[in-house]
């Protein structure tokens, strides 16, 4: 269901169930939200900001119970990505373990992926965990506009 505020800022919000195929239902919602961005986002940018979408919405399906929701924001300069979920634990980075399995990979690629990101723990419980990310797009003319430089500096 998508707010169709008038420029700049385009929004969508998607309630998930939290159960099997989550997070397949949110990056499809992502994909169709994406691909009418303006300017068009390059691959290379859709495939990031796809990426944060499938990572946060991991994350809430896997720590948190219950369902949880996605917020997509799009300026025409940033595109913004919020999943609320049930749980106020803060996530933690840690180190990734390639023998166990158990993960330890996501915290540390959405602070590579975006600019920012911020959790802010509600009062009435729950959390919402916000990711931003600056896109390369292309111009009208074909040519790819490319804001940032460093992909690792966040704020």
């Amino acid at each position: 269901m998508e707010d169709r505020t008038p420029f700049p800022a385009r929004r969508a919000v998607h309630p998930l169930s939290g159960g099997p195929g989550t997070v397949a239902a949110a990056r499809g919602h992502a994909q169709e939200f994406f691909a009418r961005c303006l300017p068009a986002l390059t691959p290379a940018a859709m495939d990031d900001a796809l990426l944060l979408v499938s990572e946060l919405v991991t994350n809430a399906v896997r720590h948190a119970p219950g369902p949880c929701a996605l917020l997509l924001t799009d300026d025409r300069q940033r595109l913004t990505v919020t999943v609320s979920d049930t749980s106020d634990a803060v996530p933690v980075g840690r180190p990734g373990d390639l023998e166990a399995g158990t993960g330890g990979f996501g915290w540390q690629l959405l602070h590579r992926l975006a600019q920012r990101v911020a959790v802010q723990v509600h009062e009435g419980g729950g959390k919402s965990v916000t990711a931003v990310l600056i896109p390369d797009t292309v111009r009208t003319d074909g040519t790819v506009r490319t804001i940032r430089t460093d992909r690792s500096a966040n704020s």
